[in-house]
């Protein structure tokens, strides 16, 4: 993954989506969050629905893909960035490339969340042949190591092993 030089702002922004991953495990969740911001501003923000709703694309970044799109009464958003908790899934990724989002910058790396049990690293094999895609920066994928940010992959087992 690219590790380009980052900004305070970029980091602001990843932690707010670590932060709606915390409030998606706290309401029941899956710990993922993800904001979608142009020129400096939160167009949409959302964590993962996906069980709440009983609907396997509820992930954090399509749905904040879809409020922004909403918000800006555009399917296409050439100029935002997507900042996740964690790196998007292939379904995630996909979203946002067909939204035209330019930068996809995220926190924690595939394997944390693997780690916790969600395993999608299958799936990406199976679209790439292999766990990561092969040209990340072409994808527009930039991992900012943030402190913590497998923060909510802990809260979410904690809940999930049944303590407080």
């Amino acid at each position: 993954m690219s590790n380009s030089p980052t900004s305070d702002t970029d980091q602001a922004f990843l932690q707010q989506a670590i932060q709606l991953a915390f409030e998606s495990v706290d309401t029941g969740g899956a710990p993922f969050g993800a904001v979608v911001v142009i020129n400096g501003k939160v167009i949409a923000s959302a964590g993962n629905r996906a069980k709440l709703d009983c609907d396997p694309t509820a992930h954090a970044e399509v749905a904040a893909i879809r409020m922004a799109g909403k918000a800006l009464r555009n399917q296409h958003m050439r100029e935002a960035t997507l900042y996740a908790s964690c790196e998007p899934c292939p379904m995630c990724l996909a979203a946002a490339h067909w939204a035209r989002i330019p930068r996809i910058v995220f926190a924690a790396p595939q394997e944390t969340a693997n780690d916790a049990g969600f395993a999608d690293g299958n799936i990406a094999e199976q679209l790439y042949g292999q766990t990561h895609p092969a040209r990340p920066e072409e994808l527009g994928l930039t991992r900012i190591e943030m402190d913590d940010s497998a923060a909510p992959f802990r809260a979410w087992l904690t809940k999930q092993n049944g303590a407080s």
